[in-house]
């Protein structure tokens, strides 16, 4: 093989010669030789920009306004030889920057893992078998098989092709289809006329091709490309940006505070520069700059979490809007059913004959009148369904389209071996599958002729149908029996089946889908998932809408969706054709069935106007366009498509409605846990700015000099106690045991909520009252260090009981467990811990703390337990106020009746 794949002119090459140079057989690479290649050319990926190293991301944290003022007051108290304040100020900075450094590295390895799951995975012959691996491992010689939907991994040389067309915009900026041939171009050809190559990043808008790889990675031609563009930086999410916004509003009141507390701590008489340290310290402390980095590890946790109940986060904003959804729009097959296919009726001969055995095992048998069934129909619908078919039966397990997969079934219990089918019966031409024709042909050399099958929906081939082979013979297929072959498809569809129609024609040329022979019916289940039904009986106590949307029939659809308890009407593609607005009947229609794809796109529209938060699964190409326009668009994780996987926002691993609704819940706890902590900080936070605000104004000795309870270090020390663990552990709450009865969260609902503002002030005054209540107390005018210590501690305490008021908006913290969070618990121990090294080490004389007795931790913790009980209270208050009845009275007077609201 050539040093450098990239110097030889593929596209002007034989196919032998090609395999000749790549050193490869038609049965594809070993796995040792492609391990060898993966080591010589790298891993099929583009390069992207550096991340970022661990020396920048840990200089970021110290890369904020507030921390260089706080570096220049540690600066001037070592010039002023206090170099006990400066040395601690120094010592708590790098505490707090490597806290922030080490959550921020953590979202960073979190979002790369999040990355690596949603790469893509590609269909390689190694060994003579066909496997399906991720697209990095893909080295030059290995041999691809790609089909509509797919993503092309590499740029390739086509060995094989069937009517293939890829999209390769992203390469040459044409719009159209690339047309692909399979022919030896000139060596001058450029790169939009190679129709004999595929291109690393094009898509497989028709057809199906085997493929030889000739470049990867880098090396490809969009590779080159990449090399003169720079990634674009990741966006930070919504929830992000509103949560910086909140947190520059705050810190502008904080430092105007502080300056007021700067300007009044000195005209008290209190040394400027004291006053400086302790203005910074209050805005470092009170200003909640950590925040986003939180939010990032939050979400990135939550988003690891819902991969192991089957979604898997594309995008990080997604973990957030989740809590917003209030309609989701499903497919049927394999979303809200088991995807396992098997064909349990067949109608040939006027003659509905049952077929014994279930899921892909291939032990069955065609009974009829309680006697074992053969026929030359019988044989001829069989052959076409194998035929006419891209799966393959493997171990016990379909790869490929599992409704395909039942066709090889039913196929292997008359006796046919599929692959042998194959190849004594040679596919030479095809016309894919479209969403439009609904059906799929195939033309097949047989004893030097060519034979076209058919399948697909029973009403699309009955109206291609003027013949019928019958009892042996071919002979007319008039209007009558076609309405009782309609009759018959809607009987078997009404039993929750899918029902294909097979027929067939011999052709001389060219193909067309006209005049041909009807042969008979295949009716295979798909029966619903279990849990799916307990899923969407929890959506619907979500106040989340399902609606079904599929392909197949009406009929199929509606008794599919009965069993699984969707409720409302039902219209056809048909239906929504005719109709210019569906604004009017959206609100009612929960099942839309024989649509296409593009129809999902005028649902989704018309919920939109609506004002509906909407979520859509597809796993098609022309599902893409849907995907986008949705809110959140769900890809499958299965039987997905590449092209549908990159326009969603979120992949089911396992194809599975349920994960759906389990992403909801997961997304809505994640959202609930974010406010508690915000909560938490932003009301501790509160506290220690207005304890220090009132005892500069309010509180002062006999002879007028300002008494402050609490010094600057102590204020950054209890920041750097409360602020770090404790906070991260509320990030991983249990989740509240209603959370999925609530509605779901609307989109223009601020993070802070007015009921949030309200316990936030009441917590910070109680915090405020209680410490000052100490610091009086212990008589600072006496011994002013005493009090400030136990003032200091009080507040540390007053921190750890606000904790476990966060733990829960709602309900009490008794209710809800008090010991369920062991995180939390560990934490806070931690913090208290911390605080005893402070005040009972000699870490004391550099915190301006002195020893305390056993009385006194009782005291400190005493009152700061007051801001538990007083948060119960409410609790109980605000819960009593909920449930009494709202009444509604009229008033009569000189200006007619009014309507007014009361309680009862």
């Amino acid at each position: 093989m050539k040093k450098n794949s990239s110097d030889v002119l593929w596209f002007s090459l034989a196919k032998e010669k090609c395999f000749e140079l790549l050193k490869v057989e038609s049965d594809g690479l070993l796995d040792y030789e492609a391990g060898e290649r993966l080591k010589k050319y790298g891993v099929n990926k583009l390069k992207e920009n550096k991340h970022k190293s661990v020396l920048s991301i840990l200089f970021e944290q110290f890369n904020n306004f507030l921390i260089y003022i706080l570096i220049f007051a540690a600066v001037i108290s070592f010039a002023l030889d206090e170099v006990v304040d400066g040395t601690v100020i120094m010592i708590i900075l790098v505490l707090i920057g490597v806290i922030g450094f080490f959550q921020e590295y953590r979202a960073e390895k979190a979002i790369e893992a999040l990355k690596k799951m949603a790469s893509l995975r590609s269909k390689v012959i190694r060994n003579g078998n066909l496997v399906l691996i991720d697209a990095e491992k893909i080295v030059p010689g290995d041999i691809l098989m790609i089909e509509t939907g797919d993503k092309v991994p590499a740029d390739a040389r086509i060995i094989e092709n069937y009517n293939l067309a890829t999209h390769e915009a992203t390469l040459t900026g044409e719009s159209l289809p690339v047309k692909k041939e399979d022919e030896i171009l000139s060596d001058t050809t450029v790169i939009g006329d190679r129709i004999n190559m595929v291109f690393s990043g094009a898509i497989v808008t028709a057809g199906r091709a085997k493929v030889l790889v000739v470049k990867t990675g880098m090396n490809s031609e969009l590779g080159k490309i990449a090399r003169l563009i720079q990634s674009t930086k990741e966006e930070p999410s919504p929830l992000q940006k509103k949560l910086g916004r909140m947190g520059k509003y705050i810190g502008g009141i904080v430092i105007l505070i502080s300056l007021v507390v700067l300007l009044g701590g000195v005209l008290k008489g209190i040394a400027l520069f004291e006053m400086f340290k302790m203005a910074v310290s209050l805005a470092v402390a009170a200003v909640p700059e950590g925040l986003p980095a939180v939010v990032i590890v939050s979400l990135a946790i939550g988003a690891k979490k819902m991969v192991k109940r089957g979604a898997l986060m594309r995008k990080l904003p997604t973990v957030e809007n989740l809590g917003e959804t209030n309609v989701i729009c499903s497919d049927k097959t394999g979303t809200l059913t088991c995807n396992q296919m098997t064909v349990k009726k067949i109608f040939v001969n006027n003659r509905i004959i049952d077929v014994t055995g279930t899921g892909y095992g291939e032990e069955g048998d065609f009974i009829y009148n309680d006697k074992k069934y053969a026929s030359i129909e019988l044989e001829k619908l069989l052959t076409i369904g194998a035929l006419n078919n891209n799966a393959k039966l493997k171990d016990g397990k379909v790869i490929g389209d599992p409704t395909e997969g039942a066709l090889i079934v039913s196929a292997s219990k008359f006796g046919f071996d599929s692959e042998k089918l194959n190849q004594e019966m040679e596919r030479v031409d095809e016309m894919e599958f479209t969403s439009e024709r609904k059906m799929m042909t195939t033309v097949h050399s047989v004893n030097n002729d060519k034979i076209a099958y058919t399948k697909g929906a029973p009403e699309m081939l009955l109206e291609k149908c003027s013949l019928i082979l019958d009892q042996g013979q071919i002979r007319k297929l008039d209007k009558k029996e076609k309405q009782e072959i309609a009759k018959v498809n809607e009987q078997l569809a009404s039993s929750a089946m899918r029902v294909l129609g097979f027929a067939y024609k011999n052709v001389d040329s060219r193909v067309t889908e006209n005049d041909l022979v009807f042969v008979g019916l295949q009716a295979m289940i798909d029966p619903p998932r279990e849990e799916v039904k307990v899923a969407i009986e929890k959506a619907k106590m979500a106040g989340i809408r399902v609606i079904m949307i599929t392909g197949d029939h009406a009929i199929t659809a509606k008794a599919i969706a009965d069993e699984l308890g969707i409720e409302g009407d039902f219209l056809t593609g048909h239906d929504l054709e005719k109709m210019d607005s569906l604004e009017d009947v959206i609100g009612k229609v929960s099942i839309y069935a024989r649509v296409h794809p593009e129809h999902k796109i005028k649902i989704v529209e018309a919920l939109q106007k609506q004002g509906h938060v909407v979520a859509m699964t597809g796993d098609g190409v022309n599902d893409a366009p849907a995907l986008k326009r949705a809110n959140i668009g769900i890809a499958m994780g299965i039987t997905g498509t590449d092209v549908s996987k990159e326009a969603s926002d979120m992949v089911l691993t396992d194809d599975n409605f349920a994960s759906i609704v389990n992403a909801i819940e997961e997304g809505r706890g994640i959202y609930n846990n974010i406010r508690k902590f915000v909560q938490y900080l932003l009301s501790s936070n509160l506290g220690e700015v207005l304890t220090v605000f009132f005892a500069i104004m309010f509180i002062a000795t006999s002879e007028g000099e300002a008494l402050i309870p609490i010094v600057a270090i102590q204020i950054l020390w209890i920041n750097l106690v409360t602020d770090g663990l404790p906070a991260l552990a509320l990030s991983i709450e249990p989740f509240s045991k209603d959370i999925m009865k609530r509605k779901p969260r609307k989109s223009a609902e601020h993070i802070i909520n007015r009921s949030m503002t309200v316990r936030m002030i009441l917590i910070g005054v109680v915090m405020m009252l209680g410490t000052l209540f100490v610091f009086k107390m212990y008589n600072p005018e006496v011994d002013l260090i005493y009090a400030q210590t136990m003032a200091f501690t009080t507040l540390m305490f007053f921190q750890m009981f606000n904790v476990f008021n966060c733990r829960s908006h709602k309900y009490s913290v008794f209710s809800i467990g008090f010991f369920k969070n062991k995180f939390l618990l560990l934490a806070i121990l931690i913090s208290i811990i911390l605080q005893v090294l402070v005040i009972h080490t000699p870490l004391g004389q550099y915190f301006g703390t002195t020893s305390m007795s056993l009385i006194d931790w009782v005291v400190a913790i005493a009152v700061a337990s007051s801001v538990l009980i007083v948060v119960e209270v409410y609790k109980i208050l605000t819960s009593l106020k909920s449930k009494v009845p709202r009444t509604t009275t009229y008033c009569i007077g000189e200006f007619g009746a009014s309507k007014s609201q009361g309680l009862k």
